[in-house]
């Protein structure tokens, strides 16, 4: 069974408030993710257990469990909430597995005094959704919160129709968000922001206690800051948009958070906005960075009665130097190179120009790039786009096969490491939508479809390769907003 311990529950009741989960009638077990129990040290007879259904169905308190609901604040795009907190997840505690120690959230599990107007409640929509993100996240090596499994009952939940109900159970190094050390700071809590500090240095980043007292504080911001960096970077390469960069949906160690209204790019769209509700796109693809330096800015300011503002200045200078070589690197594995040069540069916007001028799918056009040693490469890629762009992709293609070629010896070396950094197969929206319903008939095997390919998502998986074409016409419509 499970053995939990309670860390977080240390600092006192400043930072939560013990809540006993509302359990799921009838419950069952919707989807397991085999890798997160793995890294846990889970066994796949433990998960399949009736007394696990039990504790991550809310039935049941595991022994060494504490639920709480932390409390935070946070910027919700652009305007101060000064209490928000876990108004529907509790942290039931955390899980040592090779001396690392994972927190055990499940989302859905009920009212808790900051739910304000909300039920506490999670549908099985949002945890599908959930659930693939972060296996899709993870299979493309971008820093993310993993999630256990899925779980649903019997009692309906009333959103825009009636849904089933769900938890998730979300597995993170960290749930401390940039938002819970704005709200010590803007109630005046300054003891208890030096505690949760102190906290977060003991937990993640302890090699900076050989520091003087204040210069630690520094660097942790400046750890946050580099995590943060090359998160945004990698999504960038990969095409992510998260949907909802509120300072409270911001994890102090860089791993990506709280999914919702989330989107991978397929017409490369650098405005691309993923989130229905984002009318005014602040969240927008192409804003993420921009919001990156943002929310660093408000875990500044909320820090700054243990940072010098004069550090944390130099601190968000460095930002954007560490977001652009998260960013490049990744572009350069993906285009084939070994780095991208400064008089390279030129050439990777040119490709963007292109992508968005021919209304291109990025994803399927960067696997197709990585075909090199093939005799139809160039034909074969031009017909991604529209036939005014046809010349000129052309065009930058000979281009980039005569760079690849005056930087690599082997062409199917650079030929392999860019079909191990381009993925055939990404979180299309469509793909999420057709898993959700079927799994409102009942079926959860588009889920486990989804979960393999994603899982190993450079891989050919020829038996689903249809998974891997343009979405079908009707899928333009599709819509996520924060309504979960």
């Amino acid at each position: 069974m499970f053995q939990f311990s309670n860390s977080f529950h240390t600092l006192g009741k400043s930072f939560y408030t013990f809540v006993t989960p509302r359990p799921l009638v009838n419950p069952k077990m919707v989807a397991v993710n085999a890798f997160c129990a793995r890294y846990l040290g889970i066994a796949n007879s433990t998960m399949e257990s009736q007394s696990s259904l039990s504790v991550l169905s809310g039935k049941i308190i595991a022994e060494g469990s504490m639920p709480l609901a932390m409390v935070y604040a946070g910027h919700q795009f652009g305007g101060f909430s000064p209490e928000l907190g876990d108004g529907r997840g509790l942290l039931l505690g955390e899980i040592e597995s090779s001396n690392v120690l994972y927190d055990i959230h499940l989302k859905g599990a009920g009212q808790t005094p900051y739910s304000r107007f909300g039920d506490g409640y999670a549908v099985l929509r949002s945890c599908i959704r959930e659930f693939l993100a972060s296996v899709a996240m993870r299979g493309l090596n971008i820093p993310t919160s993993d999630a256990l499994c899925i779980t649903t009952g019997d009692n309906p939940v009333q959103r825009e129709t009636l849904e089933p109900a769900a938890m998730l159970t979300r597995v993170a190094k960290s749930h401390v968000r940039f938002g819970s050390f704005e709200y010590f700071f803007y109630s005046n809590q300054h003891e208890q922001l030096k505690v949760l500090a102190d906290y977060v240095i003991n937990r993640h980043y302890s090699h900076l206690n050989t520091l003087a007292t204040t210069e630690k504080y520094t660097q942790m911001l400046q750890e946050i800051s580099d995590a943060t960096a090359l998160m945004i970077g990698l999504w960038q390469a990969e095409g992510f948009a998260h949907g909802v960069m509120n300072t409270d949906n911001m994890s102090i160690i860089g791993e990506t958070l709280d999914y919702g209204p989330y989107g991978f790019i397929e017409t490369y769209q650098p405005g691309f906005i993923c989130n229905h509700s984002d009318h005014q796109g602040r969240y927008a693809f192409d804003q993420q960075p921009n919001i990156g330096l943002w929310n660093l800015s408000a875990l500044a300011h909320a820090l700054s009665p243990l940072v010098p503002k004069e550090k944390a200045r130099a601190v968000l200078m460095s930002y954007e130097e560490k977001l652009t070589l998260s960013f490049q690197t990744r572009m350069a594995k993906k285009l084939g190179l070994q780095t991208l040069e400064r008089d390279k540069l030129p050439h990777l916007g040119e490709l963007f120009i292109l992508l968005e001028k021919g209304g291109v799918d990025y994803s399927r056009f960067m696997r197709a790039l990585c075909y090199i040693t093939s005799d139809r490469w160039a034909d074969e890629i031009v017909k991604l786009t529209t036939s005014e762009t046809q010349p000129e992709l052309a065009q930058w293609l000979h281009r980039h096969l005569q760079i690849i070629k005056d930087t690599s010896k082997d062409l199917h070396a650079a030929e392999q490491q860019m079909l191990q950094n381009n993925p055939k197969f990404i979180l299309r929206n469509y793909l999420a939508q057709n898993a959700i319903d079927a799994a409102y008939r009942g079926d959860y095997s588009e889920i486990a479809v989804l979960q393999n390919i994603l899982r190993t998502p450079y891989d050919e998986h020829n038996e689903h390769a249809h998974l891997a074409k343009a979405p079908p016409a009707w899928a333009s419509s599709l819509t996520v907003s924060c309504s979960s």
